[in-house]
């Protein structure tokens, strides 16, 4: 019995988020789809573990996830044997053998996420699907400068809730940043660890930044003061994406 790593890339459009439903199994989830190819080539596990639980709706091109496997041929041959029993918005990138202790989610250096929004007064159909569409337009440098303000450890329990319900709120930002793109732009985070639906929230906090809706000062006042309220309103999931996760 061998533990395997692998790098999963999928088109969250379509799937009732990362996490197997124990209430109802045939909700469409990337846990279950992954599984059942699994299972179609002899897996015998009850349950992969994964870098994180993505929601409905967003994608990822840097999903880790493990397992455990008897598999007699090479690690290249495994790739090709689940893929072809994966459905067409799920793709194995890459799988190579772990240690026995490997989890994608504790052993966890840093995760990031990029999330895309375009600036248009009418909407875009080749766009919708994985960005959001804002409008007005936003001061790109009003934005960058609440980017900055993130950098840092900080507690972030206004934008986000802990996988725990004890849990600390505090997180270690190492980068983020606004980036142009030929299309739109994009939102770049990588950190420890996130909160619940935090970066959703740090983007439609920043989005209302950007169109004057709050003051600059704002993002700092969120960080600094423990008390703060949950931020209302989250950015709409398509336009996130799991990039990368590091060990």
């Amino acid at each position: 019995m061998a533990r395997y790593q692998v790098i999963l890339a999928y088109d969250g459009t379509d799937f009732f988020g990362f996490q197997r439903q124990a209430r109802d199994a045939r909700i469409r989830t990337v846990q279950g789809v992954v599984e059942a190819a699994l299972l179609s080539i002899g897996w015998q596990g009850q349950s992969i573990v994964a870098a994180g639980r993505t929601d409905t709706g967003v994608h990822a091109s840097g999903q880790v996830i493990a397992f455990d496997l008897d598999w007699y041929h090479s690690a290249d041959d495994l790739l090709a044997a689940i893929n072809s029993n994966l459905p067409s918005d799920v793709a194995v990138i890459e799988i190579k053998l772990a240690h026995p202790d490997f989890h994608p989610r504790f052993d966890a250096v840093t995760r990031s996420y990029h999330y895309f929004i375009y600036c248009q007064n009418v909407r875009n159909p080749f766009l919708d699907r994985y960005a959001w569409r804002i409008y007005p337009p936003v001061d790109v440098s009003r934005m960058r400068s609440a980017a900055m303000e993130i950098i840092g450890e900080h507690d972030f329990a206004a934008f986000g809730t802990s996988p725990s319900l004890s849990g600390s709120t505090i997180r270690r930002v190492f980068f983020a940043d606004w980036v142009s793109k030929p299309n739109g732009l994009v939102f770049q985070i990588k950190a420890n660890a996130f909160l619940y639906h935090m970066v959703r929230r740090l983007v439609i906090f920043q989005v209302a930044i950007g169109q004057g809706r709050r003051e600059l000062e704002s993002m700092q006042e969120c960080l600094l003061h423990q008390n703060s309220p949950l931020v209302k309103g989250l950015a709409p999931p398509q336009g996130l994406t799991l990039i990368e996760v590091t060990y």
